[in-house]
């Protein structure tokens, strides 16, 4: 999807979802949102009648998806977090290099959280490669490396065209190199991205990095103290379900 439609695409939403985007906040993200986005988050068409629930219907957006490959964690945690993220946003890098790790070594580790990957390119053509390149990365089980290397301090004022999308992938030891390539420019990882566009449009995501932790909005690369403290009480919460 082209830069232009992505920023600009108005939303065909349903008064359930876009209920819960005004309840829980959601279409305050404003993390990184480039300068043009703003009809982005708009609402349009006819609606049905709300639900009743709106934070329930986000929280079934977890894929819990044993294959995912753009996921890291238990399919069965009790603490899903959903991460709408783009390659070429600076605080997605922060995220990535600063507070994920531990979030992976404290909470994956021990079989509370699981990661679920949403590709969200909002910055232009170059996002949206590196989002197929990542997906075709993920392909032969190199996600988590290339997503690394991607998000290295400096890797994205290199910028994400064709030969460098190779040289990440080397740097992330995907085996095939020329699968890759294929995968990359194939009809599959562009229904896979415009399927995590189309899943953050409609719930009224407009910057990255977004996320959802059981359902509930995080703004923005907050601490980890922030994210330690959000995956407690989400923790506590679901023993009692």
């Amino acid at each position: 999807m082209p830069s232009s439609k992505t920023s600009t695409k108005p939303l065909q939403i349903s008064a359930g979802v876009a209920l819960a985007a005004i309840t829980l906040g959601i279409v305050s993200w404003q993390a990184s949102a480039p300068a043009d986005s703003g009809s982005a988050g708009s609402g349009s068409g006819a609606v049905a009648a709300p639900r009743a629930d709106p934070a329930a219907e986000l929280k079934a957006l977890a894929r819990r998806e044993a294959g995912d490959k753009l996921a890291v964690g238990r399919a069965d945690a009790p603490v899903v977090l959903i991460e709408y993220s783009d390659f070429k946003c600076g605080y997605c890098g922060k995220f990535a290099r600063d507070t994920e790790p531990e979030l992976v070594k404290k909470h994956v580790a021990d079989g509370t959280l699981r990661i679920e990957w949403r590709n969200f390119p909002i910055f232009g053509a170059e996002s949206e490669a590196a989002a197929k390149a990542a997906w075709a990365a993920g392909q032969q089980d190199r996600f988590d490396a290339f997503h690394a290397a991607a998000y290295a301090d400096g890797s994205k004022e290199k910028g994400f065209a064709e030969p460098r999308l190779l040289e990440l992938a080397r740097e992330a030891e995907v085996p095939d190199l020329e699968r890759f390539t294929a995968d990359m420019a194939g009809e599959q990882a562009a229904a896979a991205l415009k399927k995590d566009q189309e899943e953050g449009y409609r719930i009224g995501v407009t910057s990255t990095p977004s996320f959802l932790l059981n359902g509930r909005p995080i703004a923005g690369a907050q601490p980890l103290d922030a994210f330690t403290a959000a995956i407690a009480k989400a923790k506590a919460e679901a023993a009692k379900q």
